[in-house]
């Protein structure tokens, strides 16, 4: 038993039931807010050395005996997301400080961002079911707020839809677990592990496991992505860079804790599933990224084109695919943050979102051009950049699988990023100019730092690959041996 694991959650808690208090401070609230995520990203760090070197770690609350009670599981899988959602939230938290106006901070947004980022953790960390769902409603209520929050008509419009689709994958959550608790008779992950075994998934637990895919695919934008190039474009751009980075990736999370600990028995309907919503997710948000002209529109269409590419990964489900997934997912979180940060600097500085009103910007601001251009390479997966290892794996992995498939579908899919970027790189940074010298405004340091912080990472990601690849290769072997997990929660305490 570790106390360590709970405090990732605990810090943004208590951080933004401090912030609700001290609602007009907003200086305090800023100096909090980093506080917490440095914090988190600083205990992560020791729990991630924990298990590399001392196994899985584990906390059950109130010191109930497994597989009773409320269990906290910080397996390496986990950790890194955790420890890279710290890391992208320091980075968009600075960015907010000077773009985001003083009537928004001063209406609760750094305690609710912090109410986010609780959620998005637990949702990692947590071993039962039940908290799942409610650590995924503490950061959907939170992402409602900071949605809505300016109350502009698109905004408003944008989040009624953004709310109606989110409560309807939540009650088709909480039915998912209704029926899988009378199946089972547990919602610890670890049992109904055991349990799906010794039941050798039946009919209904394959029927269940459906019910599952459809809600995490909800959640997660695969297939089922028509809420999301909306709801991402409206909010500001350190919101939109945190919704783009983090709420996608927890249902991804969900999906792979899903079907490689509990409904990994029967791949050839589940995965087979998952194989072709990804495909499908991948070519779909392809041709939504072409189509646009709207700046933010494309790079939200970006976001579900990465979802289809990192499930297809687990939709191949062999060593290789699940490695090259978890590099590809580490390496996503950091790009699209940067990627949304990138595109609201653009569209701050000229006053438009539409690709023809815009040109010529690299004169003016070449640091925001040539980091804009970076983070368009890294995406497409072009060497030695960060996304380049996790595009070799997943394609090495399905090819190796006999997934040929989605082994092109995946490869064209970079194709896809990559003319879609390139042609916001092309239109808003070459050409004429449509700034006289006149119109020019300085980007603010604070917006500029974040976006040149985050590029610098996915450089080192890129080429310091060795450095955690030990690290998800650990994670990697506790995805595809769910016994590992299994023992560190029922049975080694």
């Amino acid at each position: 038993m570790n106390n360590l694991v709970i405090f990732p959650m605990l810090i943004p808690v208590v951080a933004g039931l401090v912030m609700v208090v001290f609602r007009h401070k907003i200086t305090l609230q800023r100096i909090l807010s980093i506080i917490s995520a440095v914090g988190i990203a600083v205990v992560t760090a020791i729990l991630i050395h924990q298990v590399s070197t001392q196994g899985i770690q584990t906390i059950h609350l109130g010191g109930w005996v497994p597989p009773f009670g409320i269990v906290f599981v910080g397996d390496m899988f986990a950790l890194i997301l955790v420890f890279t959602t710290a890391i992208v939230a320091i980075a968009c938290l600075f960015y907010a400080f000077s773009s985001i106006s003083h009537k928004r901070e001063s209406y609760y947004f750094y305690a609710f961002v912090q109410f986010l980022l609780a959620g998005v953790i637990g949702s990692f960390l947590t071993g039962d079911l039940f908290n799942l769902f409610v650590c995924f409603e503490v950061m959907l209520l939170a992402s409602y707020v900071l949605i809505s929050l300016g109350g502009e008509r698109i905004q408003l419009r944008e989040s009624i839809k953004y709310v109606l689709i989110n409560i309807i994958s939540s009650i088709l959550f909480l039915i998912s677990i209704g029926f899988l608790y009378g199946a089972v008779g547990t919602l610890n992950m670890a049992q109904i592990s055991e349990r799906v075994a010794l039941a050798e998934q039946s009919g209904i637990l394959t029927t269940v496991a459906i019910l599952f895919l459809i809600v995490f695919a909800l959640k997660s934008a695969l297939f089922l992505f028509f809420w999301l190039p909306g709801s991402y474009a409206v909010p500001p751009a350190a919101v939109a860079a945190l919704f783009g980075a983090l709420l996608t990736k927890v249902g991804i999370y969900a999906l792979y804790r899903t079907f490689t600990l509990m409904f990994y028995h029967e791949p050839g309907i589940t995965h087979t599933l998952l194989g072709i919503m990804a495909g499908a997710t991948m070519i779909l948000g392809g041709i939504g990224a072409i189509a646009y002209q709207d700046i933010k529109r494309i790079v939200s269409y970006n976001v579900v084109i990465a979802v289809g590419f990192i499930i297809a990964g687990l939709a191949v489900f062999n060593v290789a695919a699940i490695e090259g997934a978890i590099y590809y997912l580490i390496h996503d979180m950091i790009a699209k943050a940067l990627l949304f940060l990138l595109a609201g600097s653009i569209v701050y500085l000229t006053g438009q979102a539409w690709l023809k009103n815009v040109g010529g910007m690299i004169r003016h601001y070449p640091v925001l051009g040539w980091t804009f251009f970076l983070v368009v390479l890294s995406l497409a997966g072009i060497p030695p950049l960060s996304g380049f290892i996790g595009k070799v794996l997943v394609a090495q992995g399905a090819l190796s699988g006999g997934s040929y498939v989605i082994a092109a579908v995946a490869l064209g899919s970079s194709l896809l990023v990559l003319y879609s970027l390139l042609k916001i790189f092309k239109n808003t940074f070459w050409g004429e100019t449509v700034l006289s010298d006149d119109e020019v405004i300085p980007l603010k340091k604070g917006m500029l730092l974040p976006c040149v912080f985050l590029a610098a990472l996915s450089i080192g990601l890129g080429l310091g690959v060795e450095g955690i690849s030990g690290y998800v290769t650990q994670a990697a072997e506790t995805l595809m041996n769910p016994s590992i997990y299994i023992d560190a929660v029922l049975y080694d305490n």
